[in-house]
Order: C-alpha cells, then structure tokens, then sequence
C-alpha cells in the first residue's frame, strides 16, 4: 500500500500543478491591496503569474486569486482569498465587511501555525500545494477510512473556532443546554435559508 500512495502522490503533484497552471490569467488590473497580499508571502523579486480560482462549496462567489511562480527548480502558489464577515452577522440581521476575529481564532487555536496564512490588507493568502490543499472527498482512493478522516476534520474545525483555552467551561456549558439533534436541525434550517437567498438571487 505504501508503494501505491506514493506513486499517487506523485501522480496527484503532477496533475494539481497541470489543473493550476491551466486556469486564465488575469490580464486587467488586479483588485486593491492583492498585488501586496500574495508578495509579502513570496520570495522576494520573483516573477509570477496571478489566475482566478473556483474551489469548494463554502466559499462559491468570493474573489480567488492565486499567484504561481517557479522557484528553486519547482512551482509554488499562494492563493488570496477576500475576506467577508462572519455568518454570525447573517444570523443577527446585521451587514459589515472584513472578518475581525479570524486572526484571534487562528493564533489562539492549538496547532502548529501555518507560517504563510496570513490576513492582509482583507485578503486571506495562504499556500497551495499538492499536500496542503484541502481534501477532496471524492477524489479518495478505495481504500481510504472515511469515518476516520471526518473525525479528525471535525475536531480539527472545533479546535479552530475554539478560540481560546478560557472559552471552553462556557462553550461545554451552551452545549449541555441543547436539546438532542440541535445541530442536526439546525444545519437543514440553514440549507433551507440559503437555498431560498440563492432561488431569490438567481431570479433577480
């Protein structure tokens, strides 16, 4: 098994630098502030290429840009992501910009920091590689755990929105108050709402 992973390993490295070096070029003008959001998490005076990328569910709609440049005999990317508020604010009926506490979640979350995410001028830049990307279900092999792999997403994603050590009495005690299945209905209240938003805009 060991000897296969590592011949889809590499095989994956190669097809994710294809995927990536096949998206459009951006040829305008890139957006405020993104021109110093992917540089300051660059080597210096390196020449690069920006693209637009679509990637995921959670996040269809927000602006993605990436920057891919050849270093030191290989390719690197840095993606930048634009920042909008949390949906705490949907759920209060309220509107702003940015995301305030991403910074303070991410540094006080108990893991080893990720030295290229970083918050700059409202873009969110982080690294893209074939081994940091974020995992694509479907795109597992046969023999992956499944079970496994969601758990350890999951805890992950409750580590992170943990916030802080201090946080965790308070977080536990919310937790006891909730009648079984809350979360379970409250996931399809949502779906609900978003698919009613999306019907909306879809026919405006």
């Amino acid at each position: 098994m060991t000897k296969l992973l590592g011949i889809d390993a590499i095989k994956s490295s190669k097809d994710f630098w294809k995927k990536l070096n096949r998206l459009p070029v951006v040829s305008g003008a890139l957006p405020r502030n993104l021109k110093a959001a992917l540089e300051k998490t660059l080597p210096p005076r390196l020449h690069y290429k920006v693209v637009r990328r679509q990637a995921g569910m959670g996040s269809l709609g927000q602006p993605r840009f990436v920057a891919i440049a050849e270093w030191k005999g290989g390719c690197i990317a840095r993606e930048a992501k634009e920042l909008v508020p949390s949906s705490s604010m949907w759920v209060e009926g309220r509107t702003g910009a940015g995301q305030g506490y991403y910074e303070r979640a991410i540094s006080n979350a108990v893991r080893a920091p990720d030295p290229f995410q970083q918050v700059v001028g409202g873009w969110l830049v982080r690294r893209l590689s074939p081994d940091s990307n974020p995992i694509d279900i479907m795109g597992l092999a046969r023999y992956a755990d499944e079970e496994r792999l969601l758990h350890a997403m999951g805890s992950e994603a409750a580590n992170v929105h943990l916030g802080s050590n201090k946080s965790v009495r308070g977080i536990l005690a919310d937790l006891n108050k909730k009648k079984r299945h809350w979360l379970e209905s409250a996931a399809k209240q949502m779906a609900r709402a978003m698919e009613r938003e999306w019907n909306k805009y879809r026919k405006s």
